[in-house]
């Protein structure tokens, strides 16, 4: 029964490639497998699995995380932003494209949403680009790559689903997760840096010089980056010095997110409507699969799946390294064809008893696929990044320069995960400060 259960797997994957729906999928593969391997009361458990996910206060933080997200981006945030950083930066060489990757990673700490994130940037910042000679690839590139943060940098959904997934404290996992989004950002403006370096003509200065004395420039930088800077601290300072759940917190985003759209004279009835009817569209999709990974993972369980892949791969040679190394690649490749919302409930789940027999430590193992799962949205032909910014891209901008434009900075996130894979500390270093510094305090 348990070789039927890979078949389950196979088959489960094979209807996702030819493009049927994931959660529909998930459940009738599910009730057929389990209807003909196992007896119909088996199926008595899932109302029990699905009433612990409805009930699971946790879960609770992504409606109001998605919400707080989408809040901000109808707020105009990302535009005072965009607009003050390429002011800020832009007399340098490359300076365009480093205001985009700093404002990415500001909008990733606080909107999260990737797809709001990258459709904003690629209207308002990509034509400014292509208008001041920046290389296509590295333009296009660049506001792919600085959307796709939110996917890493706290406070992220896939870090809150990964955590109840994993059975991770979200609060922990968001710590871990601060270094090497920081690293990322750092390698990202260091790959624009050395291009315009290197090659002048794809990453040029802007022509108009904006003097360092301007106060009005300074009032503006203030303006702009206080109101977010004090709600990420808000957010993610309650929940790293253990004030608040991530759920709370989630609760004080939403609030405050809702005093920044009145704050910038955006809070429109029209505007909360849509807000609210996203964030129920974004948080049904969300749960619809994962009730249908729910009654997947209990048949494959039921069938002996699981214990069939943990004899696999606790025999490998090699050990943890050999299923760190074949589990992180089979994620990649995975994210070529499938959402992030897919692995994440259907791979996770199974990978994850593996690493803990093997001894890895949860919440490094949950990191390091926090950082995987990002590139599924750079890499072709299903990566989601590209597909926003194509549809809102000028007529000359073609998918081929997108393609062109991810490869370098694919290639800095698996550097980055090579280096949290090799120096686990890099992951591990806020969580274990913080308990140190509570510890102290206690």
């Amino acid at each position: 029964m348990e070789v039927w259960a890979l078949v389950m797997f196979a088959v489960l994957f094979a209807l996702l490639l030819l493009g049927y729906p994931v959660a529909f999928t998930l459940g009738g593969v599910a009730l057929a497998f389990g209807a003909i391997f196992l007896d119909m009361d088996f199926f008595r458990l899932l109302p029990l699995r699905i009433w612990g996910i409805m009930t699971n206060f946790t879960l609770l933080a992504v409606p109001l995380f998605v919400f707080m997200g989408v809040i901000l981006e109808k707020s105009g945030l990302a535009e005072d932003l965009l607009e003050t950083m390429g002011l800020l930066f832009g007399r340098l060489r490359g300076g365009l494209g480093i205001s985009i990757v700093v404002v990415g990673a500001l909008l990733a700490a606080t909107t999260g949403v990737v797809g709001a994130t990258v459709v904003t940037m690629g209207i308002i910042a990509l034509p400014s680009m292509l208008k001041h000679g920046y290389a296509t690839e590295l333009a296009t590139g660049t506001i792919a790559s600085a959307g796709t943060l939110g996917q890493i940098i706290p406070p992220s959904i896939v870090l809150i689903l990964l955590g109840d997934v994993m059975g991770v404290a979200v609060g922990q996992l968001f710590m871990a997760a601060v270094v090497p989004g920081v690293l990322l950002i750092l390698l990202y403006i260091f790959h624009i840096a050395i291009t315009a370096w290197r090659r002048p003509e794809a990453a040029p200065a802007l022509n108009r010089v904006v003097s360092q004395g301007n106060p009005s420039l300074g009032r503006r930088v203030a303006k702009s980056l206080i109101p977010p800077l004090t709600l990420v601290i808000a957010v993610l300072g309650s929940i790293f010095f253990g004030i608040a759940s991530p759920t709370e917190s989630a609760a004080v985003g939403a609030l405050g997110a809702i005093l920044l759209a009145l704050w910038h004279r955006r809070l429109t009835l029209a505007n909360l409507h849509a807000a609210s009817a996203q964030t129920v569209r974004l948080t049904s999709m969300v749960f619809i699969i994962l009730i249908g990974a729910t009654a997947f993972g209990l048949v494959f369980r039921g069938m002996g799946g699981d214990t069939l892949v943990l004899e696999l791969m606790t025999g490998l040679p090699g050990g943890s390294w050999t299923f760190l190394a074949l589990s992180m690649l089979l994620i990649f490749l995975l994210g070529f064809f499938l959402d992030f919302l897919e692995i994440c409930f259907i791979v996770v789940p199974i990978l994850t008893p593996v690493a803990i027999h093997l001894g890895l430590n949860p919440l490094w193992f949950a990191v390091l696929i926090a950082l995987n799962l990002q590139t599924s949205f750079l890499t072709p032909p299903f990566g989601f990044s590209l597909f926003y910014l194509k549809a809102v891209a000028p007529p000359e901008v073609h998918i081929t320069h997108l393609y062109r434009g991810i490869l370098p900075f694919v290639a800095i996130q698996l550097i980055t995960l090579a280096l949290l894979l090799v120096f686990p500390e890099i992951g591990l270093w806020l969580p274990t400060t913080m308990d140190r510094l509570q510890g102290m305090g206690g």
